[in-house]
């Protein structure tokens, strides 16, 4: 239910043909991810930055999901980090948030990726629009944590992030330019989302049904908004500072946080 619950692909960006293969070929992709996550909470990074071309200014999807993810893990008793991009970090600086600074990949657990670029066949990142991205190459760290076998997530929603060379040929059949756009960059669990955010919170509503306790009970998504759009982030679908992610406003966000809620709290009872 959950995993519907987050691909619904309100304003038709083609994710949802992708999702619907994707689930016939890894059915449990939620639920799996969701044991890696628990498995592996003593020192996680979480990665988060997709600034959009051709003004090169960050996002409003990403950030709240990787906060989100951050405030579970300290929930649970676990230690986590925060990677990304100068603008989103000074954002993000009320939440009293650790962030990394040259992270060496050997020293975490867990490494999680939420909408950020990972790069195209040909070395380069790209847009929904096959504009190129100028990027911190953050993919680096998930190729090293691939080689050492360190346990990886990513999360994304359009097929040009970490993560989506899970189901390159899907992206290639289902996505707009995605012969160019398509991320090569693997992870051992891939959550497909309409919403990056989406995904990360339908992540922490999977643990907390595994857990029995609500992680996303006091979620404020309006205060990280407000916080991510008074640094100058953007919508990355209107590309303006407004309370809105991919062209959705606020409002829904909230719906959907407060349906996922509501399913967490009847089935934990």
């Amino acid at each position: 239910m959950i995993a519907h619950l987050i691909n619904t692909d309100i304003y038709g960006r083609d994710i949802l043909e992708v999702y619907l293969e994707y689930r016939k070929q890894n059915f449990n992709f939620l639920e799996d991810a969701k044991d890696l996550f628990l498995k592996n909470l003593d020192n996680v990074l979480i990665v988060t930055c997709f600034p959009i071309p051709p003004m090169q200014i960050v996002e409003t999807d990403g950030p709240p999901g990787a906060l989100a993810l951050y405030k579970a893990i300290e929930k649970l008793g676990g230690k986590a980090e925060i990677l990304t991009c100068e603008k989103i970090r000074r954002a993000l600086n009320e939440f009293k948030v650790n962030f990394a600074e040259n992270p060496s990949v050997e020293e975490y657990s867990l490494l999680i990726s939420v909408e950020t670029p990972g790069r195209a066949k040909d070395g380069r990142y790209y847009s929904m629009s096959a504009l190129e991205i100028k990027m911190p190459p953050f993919d680096e760290l998930f190729l090293k944590a691939r080689e050492l076998g360190i346990p990886t997530i990513g999360i994304g929603d359009g097929g040009n992030e970490i993560g989506m060379g899970n189901i390159a040929e899907l992206i290639k059949k289902y996505i707009r330019f995605g012969e160019k756009i398509t991320s090569i960059i693997e992870v051992d669990e891939l959550i497909l989302a309409a919403v990056s955010n989406w995904g990360a919170y339908g992540l922490i509503a999977q643990v907390s049904l595994e857990v029995k306790e609500n992680l996303l009970k006091n979620w404020d998504e309006r205060r990280v908004l407000e916080a991510l759009i008074s640094a100058g982030v953007i919508d990355g679908v209107v590309k303006k500072p407004q309370l809105s992610v991919d062209g959705i406003p606020l409002e829904l966000h909230k719906n959907l946080i407060t349906l996922l809620n509501s399913i967490i709290e009847s089935r934990i009872g």
